[in-house]
Order: structure tokens, then C-alpha cells, then sequence
């Protein structure tokens, strides 16, 4: 652009740069705009590039922010205007991508704090004065970047022709952003991650959720709410034509169908997540809005799968796909319809070939999921404990559970169950010989198998029973010597307390939760769901082994009414009964079944509610992904403060 060349390292001593950053007043009508918007240097296209600029431009910046406050607000209003006013073509696309990266960077000096910044020169413009009447436009225009993904116009389409020799203000704003970025936009982003990230569709959409995030999570002014959150939690659809509350500030109105759309297909990204988090969450009219669509699908098998690849995602992003479940399981509706809709062929899922499950079915088994690969490998009690209450406010509404959902609803509760007395029996009884009497059995010719675990069974049911029963006398003391007991053995040498020993506590909570999950299912919807029943008669010996567990006797008396009840039936009816004959003499069971004799318990729910300070998290999370996902932004690693650089 421009007749004018220079190299990055020329820009310190740039005469165009230096008095635009002098206090000298420069009219408006002043040909320097022209010379300085004509002036061009190669784009940067690396990380290296862009932090070799900002080194390049150090002095010019602090010059430029000498005696200059006054102006700020005036800039920061401009921006506003700029990306709500200026209508989106081919010619202003990456004019209105570089306004919304300039109010990033304004707000970027949380990076280089540790603590949450809740006084800041962006609290002091954005949440009051001149920029405060561009709250909701700004929102709406943030929004529908995102919603509408406008892709950027290809080379050449948003440049303008030279009108005259050294061109013209519109000339130079336009044709100088665009010759800088559009390298950036073709390689998906120049931040500083070691590897390429892949190319952006939308670097629009992109940077406008960023920038909405980022408002969204701002804290509250000493004296004053934050006004951009008050918007995401009000505007309603441009279909609601009830008037706005007068005690409701920055509403405005959006089309909701083309934002659930936009979401359903965007969840592959953390921001899109974590945008649907903070919708449902805070705006009522959004979380009405979506609890009443058909098709829920859409956007439950997202989440879904974003659960189901956990070892690839990050723990945030998990975190906000299973609030978001959870969220969605406090509505009795959509725990109903669930169950209703039918999906054929989930080819992500690879344990087991699903040619048709239904989707509540399918939630079921992803959430045990999350919660087996939690327990075995992260360890993270807050993530088993919401994906145990998502699963929790489900149960009463089981409807029609697919046999295989059943059976890892029943036998992950057996492998819980069998990992506690193991614990206990590793806890009371270090130096165990079983071993010694499986080898034993191992020689007695090919009986010894049958042998050895008829002969098991029956040392564990007795043994589980005398255990529990000294548990159910003295339970936390007894506990308590035979954990400080174990250690004792161990301290010669400072070894710490096995895992299995900690874990104790952990594996009890969820096996508690999981036996009242079964026993909601059982009081409330028992002949919904003959493929569960069928799974607890299949795994019964074992949870007769926990009758007299102090901690699990009262959940137990329903299980244990079920399983007597439908196995006595099955003894009547013969021995080698087909699984078709099972089904069939349970459905019939159901019927005959008395209801009352069943113990009623309170409803299990479960609410989110997001924990004290929830900015402690949300703003460095956003601010990370911010880093890790703005386009051309690039940030001196080492300058951070926020977050470790290894964090999620």
C-alpha cells in the first residue's frame, strides 16, 4: 500500500510514528493521516515476527500512552462504534476483526496480574460514562458475528482500488489492515503455541466470542453491576414480544433459533461452550428457550462427545460440557423427552456397536464413562460428583433403558462394591493369603476353578458380613485405628498412605449414590425398565453381600425387596431360562409387585450453583483462551501472570 516501505526494525525511528505518539495536536484535516495510513512494512506471519514488532514498537507505545488518559475513553467509545455501526462487506471485514483485537488488547492488562483485577482503567471507561449506551449493541453485534460464522472474503475482494496517488484515509485504513492480516487469517492465527493452529473459518466469529467472553466475565464496579453480563442475562428472542421490565438495563432482542443453531454446531471449541454454559446458566429466557426445542439432540450429542474424547479435551472444557448436562437434568422435561428420541448408529462411540439406542440411554453411558475414567485416572471429586448428580436427577424419569446402559449402571456399582471390601480387607488384613489358597485350588484338576470361586463366594459373603457388622458397631473408630495401624507399618520409612487407603472414603460416597440412583429407578419407574432389573438379578450375590452395611442398610431394603421378589419368580418358573423368558416373567413381575411395600425416600436433585468468587476461575480460564485461540494477538509468554503457562 502506499508508496512507502519500511522493515520492522525501521519503525523505532519512524517520523510518522513518532509524532503520532508526540503531544503535539495533529487536525483531523491534516495531510500527515494520509502520509502516515499510506506508509506499509512487511505482515507479520510468526510468533517471532509479531513479538520482534512489539519490541520494535516499545518506545512508540509508552510514548504514545504519556498524557494521552484523556483520550482513551474517546478511543475506546470509536472502537465500539466501529464494530456496532460500520455494516459488515467485503471491504470492512477485517477493518471490524482489527476493532474487536484492539478491545481485547485494551483489555489484556489482566494477563499481568496475578490477582483478578476489579479496578481497572477498562472498569472505569467500559462500565459507566460515554461507552456505557453501547452496552446492548455491542452484546447483539458480538452475538450475531458468532451466530452468523462470515467467513473472510477472499484475496483481493476487500481491497480497495487506489484512487489517487498516495490514496485517501478510507484507502489507507482499509487496504493497510487488510494487507496485514490476511496472511494471519490463511494460516489460522500466529499466536504463540509452538505448533500451527489450523486454519479459522470465521476469524469474525472467532475474536467476537472472544471479546463477548471476556466483557461477560468482567468483575463489578465498586459501584456498579457489570453491564455486559446484565445483557447476556436478559435479551430475549426477536419472537417474544412482551415488553422489557423498566428495572432491566442493556436489553435487546435476538433470534434465538439461529443462536441454538450456531451453538449446536460450534461446540468443538471451548469458547462455544463456554458461551452455552453462560447462557444457560444466566439468562432464563435462553434455558426456557432451549428445554422446549425437538430437537435436543442437536445439541445434547455435542457435549456428549465432547465427554466422551476426555483424554483429549482439556479439564475446563469438560468441566463446562458436564455443568452443562447437569444444568439441563434439573428440568423433569428433559429427562422425560430423552428417553423419547431414538438415534441410530453413534459411530464416535467404539466400546460397542450402537445401532439404535435412545439419546437418554446414550447420555447414561458417557456419564459412567467420565466417571470410570475420573475414578482411574484424574481422581477429580468435584468431576465424579457432578457426573453422579447429573446422573442422579435423571433416575426418577428412566424410561426404557437400552440393555447395555443397564448393565453399566449395575455393574459399575459392582465394581465399586467389589474395590471396597478389597480396600477393607487390605486395611484389616495386610498380609492376606489368598493367594495361597488360589494357588491351592489352581491344582485340583479343571474343578478347581468352579471350586475355588463356589468356594470364594461363599468366604467373601461371610466374611463381607462379619466385616460390616464390626463396621456397623464402631465404624469411624474402628476405621480410623486400622487406617492409623497401617501407617504405623509403614512409617519406618516415611512412606506415605497407600492410595487405597485414601480412596476409602471416595469409594463408599459413590457407592451410596450410585445404590440410590438404582433405587430412584426401582420406586419410580420399576416396570420402565426391565433390562435393569435383569441386570441386578445377574449380579445379585453381590449386593446381598452389603445388607448389613452400616452405611448403606436403609438404600438397600428396596434392592433387596426387588431382588428377592423377581428371583423367586424366576425359581419358579425352572431352571434354564432364556433371556427371553427372564425379560418376560419380569415384565409380568412388575404387575404383581406391591408398590407400598417399596420405601419411599426424598427425590434425589441436585442444583448448580456456581461456587463464591466464580471469577477466580472463569477469568483466567478466558483469558487463556483468549492466548491460546486469539487470532494475530501475540503476548510475551514470560509477562504473564495470570496462569502458568502449562494450565488448561
Amino acid at each position: 500500500m502506499g508508496s512507502n516501505s519500511s522493515r520492522i526494525s525501521d519503525l523505532p525511528k519512524n517520523e510518522y510514528l513518532k509524532k503520532l505518539s508526540g503531544t503535539e495536536s495533529v487536525s483531523e484535516n491534516d495531510p500527515f493521516w494520509n502520509q502516515l495510513l499510506s506508509f506499509s512494512f512487511p505482515a507479520p506471519t510468526s510468533s517471532t515476527e509479531l513479538k520482534l514488532l512489539e519490541e520494535a514498537t516499545i518506545s512508540v507505545c509508552r510514548s504514545l500512552g504519556c498524557d494521552s488518559e484523556d483520550l482513551l475513553e474517546e478511543l475506546v467509545c470509536c472502537l465500539m462504534q466501529l464494530i456496532t455501526d460500520v455494516p459488515l462487506l467485503d471491504i470492512t471485514y477485517d477493518i471490524s476483526v482489527e476493532a474487536i483485537s484492539t478491545m481485547v488488547v485494551f483489555l489484556s492488562c489482566q494477563l499481568f496480574h496475578k490477582e483478578v483485577l476489579r479496578q481497572s482503567i477498562s472498569h472505569k471507561y467500559l462500565m459507566r460514562g460515554r461507552c456505557l449506551p453501547y452496552t446492548s449493541k455491542l452484546v447483539k453485534t458480538l452475538l450475531y458475528n458468532f451466530i452468523r460464522q462470515e467467513k473472510p472474503p477472499p484475496p483481493g475482494a476487500h481491497v480497495f482500488s487506489q484512487q489517487s496517488e498516495g490514496g485517501g484515509l478510507l484507502y489507507g485504513l482499509a487496504s493497510g489492515v487488510a494487507t496485514g492480516l490476511w496472511t494471519v487469517f490463511t494460516l489460522g492465527g500466529v499466536g504463540s503455541k509452538a505448533a500451527a493452529a489450523p486454519a479459522l473459518a470465521s476469524p469474525l466469529a472467532n475474536q467476537s466470542l472472544l471479546l463477548l467472553l471476556v466483557l461477560a466475565n468482567l468483575t463489578d464496579a465498586a459501584d456498579a453491576p457489570n453491564p455486559y453480563r446484565q445483557a447476556i442475562m436478559s435479551f430475549k428472542n426477536t419472537q417474544d414480544n412482551s415488553p422489557f421490565p423498566s428495572s432491566i438495563p442493556h436489553a435487546f432482542q435476538i433470534n434465538f433459533n439461529s443462536l441454538y443453531t450456531a451453538l449446536c454446531e460450534q461446540q468443538t471449541s471451548d469458547q462455544a461452550t463456554l458461551l452455552l454454559y453462560t447462557l444457560l446458566h444466566q439468562n432464563s429466557n435462553i434455558r426456557t428457550y432451549m428445554l422446549a426445542r425437538t430437537d435436543m439432540e442437536s445439541l445434547v450429542l455435542p457435549i456428549l462427545e465432547i465427554l466422551y474424547h476426555v483424554e483429549e479435551r482439556n479439564s475446563h472444557h469438560v468441566y463446562m460440557a458436564l455443568i452443562i448436562l447437569l444444568i439441563l437434568t434439573e428440568d423433569d422435561g428433559f429427562n422425560r423427552s430423552i428417553h423419547e428420541v431414538i438415534l441410530k448408529n453413534i459411530t464416535w462411540y467404539s466400546e460397542r456397536v450402537l445401532t439404535e439406542i435412545s439419546l437418554g440411554s446414550l447420555l447414561i453411558l458417557v456419564v459412567i464413562r467420565t466417571i470410570q475414567y475420573n475414578m482411574t485416572r484424574t481422581r477429580d471429586k468435584y468431576l465424579h460428583t457432578n457426573c453422579l448428580a447429573a446422573l442422579a436427577n435423571m433416575s426418577a424419569q428412566f424410561r426404557s433403558l437400552h440393555q447395555y446402559a443397564a448393565q453399566r449402571i449395575i455393574s459399575y456399582t459392582c465394581r465399586h462394591l467389589r474395590r471396597y471390601v478389597n480396600v477393607l480387607d487390605k486395611l484389616y488384613f495386610p498380609h492376606s493369603h489368598c493367594s495361597t489358597l488360589q494357588h491351592c485350588f489352581s491344582s485340583l484338576s479343571d474343578n478347581g476353578e468352579e471350586l475355588l470361586s463356589l468356594t470364594c463366594s461363599h468366604i467373601l459373603r461371610s466374611y463381607a458380613s462379619s466385616l460390616f457388622s464390626l463396621l456397623s458397631k464402631k465404624h469411624n473408630k474402628v476405621l480410623e485405628q486400622a487406617t492409623q495401624s497401617l501407617r504405623g507399618s509403614l512409617s519406618s520409612n516415611d512412606v506415605p498412605l497407600p492410595d487405597y487407603a485414601q480412596d476409602l472414603n471416595v469409594i463408599e460416597e459413590v457407592i451410596r449414590m450410585m445404590l440410590e440412583i438404582i433405587n430412584s429407578c426401582l420406586t419410580n419407574s420399576l416396570h420402565h425398565n426391565p433390562n435393569l432389573v435383569y441386570a441386578l438379578l445377574y449380579k445379585r450375590d453381590l449386593f446381598e453381600q452389603f445388607q448389613t452395611h452400616p452405611s448403606f442398610q436403609d438404600i438397600m431394603q428396596n434392592i433387596d425387596l426387588v431382588i428377592n421378589f423377581f428371583n423367586s419368580r424366576l425359581l419358579q418358573a425352572g431352571a434354564e431360562l432364556s433371556v427371553e423368558r427372564v425379560l418376560e416373567i419380569i415384565k409380568q413381575g412388575v404387575v404383581a409387585l406391591p408398590k407400598d411395600r417399596l420405601k419411599k425416600f426424598p427425590e434425589l436433585k441436585f442444583k448448580y450453583v456456581e461456587e463464591e468468587q466464580p471469577e477466580e476461575f472463569f477469568i483466567p480460564y478466558v483469558w487463556s483462551l483468549v492466548y491460546n485461540s486469539a487470532v494475530g494477538l501475540y503476548w510475551n509468554a514470560q509477562d504473564i501472570q495470570l496462569f502458568t503457562m502449562d494450565s488448561d
